[in-house]
């Protein structure tokens, strides 16, 4: 049940009401240290992509790109309530430092001058730039979702990282295709 939950949840359709409300953890339920690790990092990871996609409706004008960003929003945010749910479950800190920069470090996050410069930007030269920063992002998420994969336990929580796994890295294909476009302009 959580597993399915957890799937609809990732859908662009997803009610985030309903992902919200799907977050708890059966007495039964087992979970790890990769579980906890996944979750406090990928809410992080998540933010900093749906704050990415908040740029794009002010600085673009490509249907594709716009449309990407509104999926990447629409799937990322009920994730987050999701993971958090678990970590509240779980009884696991999630300390309020996971937003913003602070964890910039981590595999595809952007730095502080990666944001300066795309929010400065805008028309082709925000998509070109939008587009390789938020392939880098998803790599490192994909990146996430299988060591999750390979070492999680909470059936739920690996469930999730294959959806991760299987959706981003679609988009990735995704981007890669629109920034070969974008280099013929």
């Amino acid at each position: 049940m959580a597993a399915s939950v957890a799937l609809s949840a990732c859908s662009g359709g997803a009610d985030p009401s309903s992902a919200r409300s799907s977050t708890s953890v059966p007495a039964e339920a087992t979970f790890n240290t990769a579980d906890v690790t996944f979750a406090q990092s990928m809410i992080p990871h998540h933010e900093q992509a749906v704050e990415m996609a908040d740029l794009v409706a002010d600085r673009s004008t490509n249907p594709d790109v716009l449309d990407l960003a509104g999926r990447i929003q629409a799937a990322q945010g009920p994730e987050i309530d999701v993971l958090n749910g678990w970590l509240d479950s779980w009884g696991a800190n999630n300390s309020d430092d996971t937003s913003g920069m602070a964890h910039s470090g981590m595999s595809g996050m952007m730095t502080e001058d990666d944001m300066s410069s795309l929010e400065t930007a805008s028309g082709v030269d925000f998509d070109r730039m939008w587009l390789q920063l938020m392939l880098e992002h998803h790599t490192g998420a994909v990146g996430m979702a299988q060591t999750e994969i390979a070492d999680g336990e909470d059936p739920a929580a690996i469930a999730l990282a294959q959806d991760i796994q299987s959706s981003q890295g679609a988009e990735i294909t995704e981007m890669e295709q629109l920034l070969q476009s974008l280099s013929t302009q």
